[in-house]
C-alpha cells in the first residue's frame, strides 16, 4: 500500500467502503467526517451525482480514444474551459494522470523550452527543502522531503532552496508569516553557485501542503518570481494541492497575484473523481516549443490516457459544479471562522504551533522524546476511531476539507480534535 506503514496496517486494518457529501463510513458503517478531503482532493464533496451521470454517460458513447496523432473533442472542450479561471498568460494545458506526471511533465516541458531556445546548458533545476513533488523521478529530484529519494538512484541534477518555516519567529501566525522574505535571496546564492545559465526552472508549492502546510511569508514568492525573471529561469508552481479553490481563490497564484510560467495541477481538477492531472504553460513558452521544433513532433512526450475521455467528462462536470456553486472562491468567506476553529486548539496538550491560510491549517505537535512521528500516528488512529479523518506528516496534523464544509462541521472537528489530543496526552 501507499505510503503505509504495511504490517501496522494489516494487523488493524482502517477500511472506508462508501461516502457521501463531507462523509466516509467504514465497513462496520461507522460515519467518518472528511477533514482531509480525501487527501487534499475531494473538494465538491463526496459521490456528486452530477459527476456520476456525466462519466457514466460518456462510458456509453466513447470510453477511450487515442491522443496520439489524433483526438477527440472533449480534452480541447476542458482545456477551454479551464483557462478561464487561470490566471492571464496560462494558456496551453497537456493533459496527465497524477500530480507526478504533472511535476515530471512540467519538468520536461521546461528543459524542452530551453533546448528550443538554444539554450541547452540549462539542465539543472532547483526545487524547496520539505517540498513534495510527487513519486517521479523528477518529482523526488526537485522534491525535498530525504524519506522519497533515499533508496532512489539517477535523479536528476538538482539543488535546493532552504525551507520557510520558522517557529521561532512565526509560531502560531494566522496567515502569511511576516518574517521571512529574506529565504528567497537563498536564490541568488545558488544562482552564483551554478551559474544561471545552468539553470532551468525553480519550482514550489505556493503552500507547502503535504510537509505540513507551510505558508509562504509575506512577499516571498514575488520575490522568488523577480529573480527568476532577471536571470531567465523558468519558475514553476506546484498546484495540485492548492488548486481549485483550496485558498479562497481559483489557484494559489491568484490569491498570491504571482503567475508562474508554468503550472501543475491534479486532485480538485476532477474531484478525484477520475484520476487526472493538467499542466498549464504559458503561451511564449509554448510558442517557442512549437516554432523552434526540429521533428515534426514537437514534444516527445505524452501518456497514453491523456486526455481520456472519462476523466474529461468527470472534470467538466467538477468544473460546471465549482461554478455554480461558487466553490473556488467559497474558501475566502469560510477562511477567518475555519482559522478561528484551528487557533481555539492553541492550548491544548503538546501543540506546538498552529498555521493555517484559506481553507488548509496545520495543527504541529511536540514530539515524544526519541520517537518522531509517534505522537501523530496515535493521534489518526484514535481521530479514526473517533470518526473524524485527519491526514498526519510526522507529528503534524493537516487539514483540508471539502469546499463544501459548514461551521457545523467545523465545530465537529474541534470538538473531536480537543477529546483526542486530551486522550494522546
Amino acid at each position: 500500500m501507499p505510503f503505509t506503514a504495511n504490517r501496522a496496517f494489516k494487523a488493524a486494518p482502517r477500511l472506508l467502503q462508501r461516502a457521501k457529501g463531507m462523509w466516509y463510513w467504514d465497513v462496520d458503517n461507522r460515519p467518518i467526517l472528511d477533514a482531509t478531503a480525501g487527501l487534499w482532493c475531494v473538494n465538491a464533496g463526496h459521490c456528486r451525482s452530477e459527476i456520476h451521470q456525466a462519466i457514466m454517460e460518456q462510458s456509453r458513447t466513447l470510453d477511450f480514444a487515442p491522443t496520439f496523432q489524433m483526438g477527440h473533442p472533449l480534452p480541447f472542450q476542458f482545456a477551454r474551459r479551464l483557462i478561464q479561471h487561470t490566471p492571464v498568460g496560462l494558456e496551453h494545458v497537456f493533459f496527465t494522470n497524477s500530480g507526478s506526471e504533472s511535476v515530471d511533465t512540467a519538468l520536461k516541458i521546461a528543459l524542452a523550452y530551453h533546448h528550443a531556445h538554444g539554450e541547452v546548458e540549462r539542465i539543472l533545476f532547483i526545487g524547496r527543502e520539505k517540498a513534495y513533488h510527487g513519486v517521479g523521478f523528477g518529482g523526488i529530484s526537485v522534491g525535498g522531503l530525504p524519506n522519497n529519494r533515499a533508496a532512489f538512484a539517477n535523479r536528476l541534477l538538482t539543488d535546493h532552496l532552504p525551507h520557510t518555516l520558522d517557529l521561532e519567529h512565526n509560531a502560531f501566525s494566522r496567515g502569511m508569516p511576516s518574517y521571512g522574505i529574506e529565504k528567497a535571496d537563498a536564490l541568488h546564492e545558488l544562482i552564483r553557485k551554478h551559474g544561471a545559465e545552468r539553470i532551468a526552472a525553480v519550482i514550489v508549492e505556493p503552500v507547502a501542503g503535504s510537509a505540513g502546510v507551510i505558508v509562504p511569508p509575506v512577499g516571498y514568492l514575488q520575490r522568488l518570481r523577480d529573480i527568476c525573471t532577471a536571470h531567465g529561469i523558468l519558475l514553476i508552481f506546484d498546484e495540485v494541492i492548492t488548486g481549485f479553490g483550496r485558498l479562497g481563490t481559483p489557484f494559489a497564484s491568484n490569491f498570491f497575484g504571482v503567475v508562474p510560467d508554468i503550472m501543475t495541477t491534479a486532485k480538485g481538477l476532477t474531484n478525484a473523481a477520475v484520476p487526472m492531472g493538467a499542466v498549464f504553460v504559458s503561451e511564449w513558452i509554448y510558442d517557442d516549443i512549437i516554432k523552434n521544433a526540429v521533428q515534426p513532433i514537437e514534444l516527445f512526450h505524452g501518456y497514453t490516457y491523456s486526455g481520456h475521455p472519462l476523466a474529461c467528462a468527470a472534470g467538466l462536470a467538477a468544473l460546471q459544479i465549482y461554478e455554480n456553486e461558487g466553490l473556488l472562491t467559497r474558501g475566502t468567506g469560510l477562511a477567518i471562522p475555519f482559522e478561528e476553529m484551528v487557533h481555539s486548539l492553541r492550548d491544548q496538550p503538546n501543540v506546538i504551533d498552529i498555521r493555517n491560510l484559506g481553507l488548509m491549517a496545520a495543527i504541529e505537535l511536540q514530539p515524544k522524546p526519541g520517537a518522531p512521528g509517534i505522537r501523530g500516528m496515535e493521534v489518526m488512529k484514535l481521530a479514526f476511531e473517533q470518526g473524524l479523518l485527519l491526514r498526519v506528516t510526522g507529528d503534524i496534523i493537516a487539514l483540508s476539507p471539502p469546499l463544501i464544509i459548514e461551521e457545523e462541521h467545523m465545530s465537529q472537528i474541534q470538538q473531536k480534535l480537543v477529546k483526542i489530543l486530551q486522550v494522546v496526552s
